[in-house]
């Protein structure tokens, strides 16, 4: 079964000399269109390729990766405007289509846009900037303290605004936050809190004791690479925190008192000794 969107690993049935054909499974072949096929391309020889649609919904072969595969969400740039919708650069030659029944706000070119990859009625790859109706408000089978996928979907009120695992929302807040971010952004986050209406809370460092063991080792590293002193205290800078090492105040705090407790460091108000 051909898994539209997503790459597939294909038999090539047959080679004209310009052009290879792949096994479609059902009796039929689909063309590669890269106009160079891979050195290693053999007749009866799977070949991984990424399966896309044309303009009727054939299929169509790449051995080019794109930016996003189905049911993805990612943030695209706006290539050109056509009579229909718009048209995104996603990485392979045939550009991503977003209807204008797809635009949630009216796209400009040369501009990026944050979109999900769906198949159309007539099973056609498409994308829409409508996320709202694909990603839920609500956790199903995520956990407190699971790492995750995040794309920065843009600034709230309350901090930011961000794509779970192309699936779901979540929040990241203002005070727990020590880094520039922007819209579109990806990067690796953490499942804070599920809250009793199911809602996620995010957050850019893995909270609990788990992650107090890396972070005290950093910590007990670092204070050997500097002679045994570091100019940091839990009376420090949240930005000079975060700076040095990467984690909240509250990661940080919690790290250092762990290593006092063990008699492994000394604390003053301004800096860490490492205890011999």
């Amino acid at each position: 079964m051909i898994n539209i969107g997503q790459i597939n690993s294909l038999n090539i049935i047959k080679d004209t000399g310009t052009q290879l054909y792949l096994d479609d499974g059902a009796g039929g072949e689909i063309l590669l269109t890269d106009k160079r096929a891979p050195k290693h391309a053999t007749i009866d020889v799977p070949l991984d390729v990424f399966i896309y649609t044309g303009a009727e919904g054939e299929l169509f072969a790449t051995c080019k990766k794109p930016y996003v595969q189905m049911d993805g969400v990612a943030w695209l740039k706006v290539i050109s405007i056509g009579q229909a919708g718009a048209f995104l650069d996603w990485g392979i030659a045939k550009d991503l289509f977003v209807p204008f029944s797809e635009q949630d706000y009216e796209l400009e070119e040369n501009r990026n846009c944050l979109v999900k990859v769906y198949l159309d009625d007539q099973n056609r790859i498409a994308a829409t900037t409508y996320l709202n109706h694909y990603l839920s408000d609500e956790a199903h089978y995520l956990n407190e303290g699971d790492e995750v996928s995040l794309i920065i979907a843009g600034k709230t009120d309350l901090g930011f605004k961000a794509v779970v695992n192309d699936n779901f929302w979540g929040v990241l807040y203002h005070n727990e936050i020590f880094q520039p971010l922007r819209e579109g952004q990806k990067l690796k986050g953490y499942i804070k809190k599920i809250r009793e209406d199911k809602k996620i809370d995010l957050s850019l460092n893995k909270t609990g004791y788990t992650h107090v063991l890396p972070i005290s080792e950093q910590i007990i590293q670092r204070l050997k690479d500097n002679d045994g002193y570091l100019e940091l205290s839990d009376k420090s800078s949240p930005e000079a925190i975060n700076a040095a090492f990467g984690v909240s105040k509250k990661v940080f705090k919690h790290a250092i008192g762990t290593l006092y407790k063990e008699r492994r460091i000394t604390l003053t108000k301004t800096s860490i000794s490492l205890n011999k």
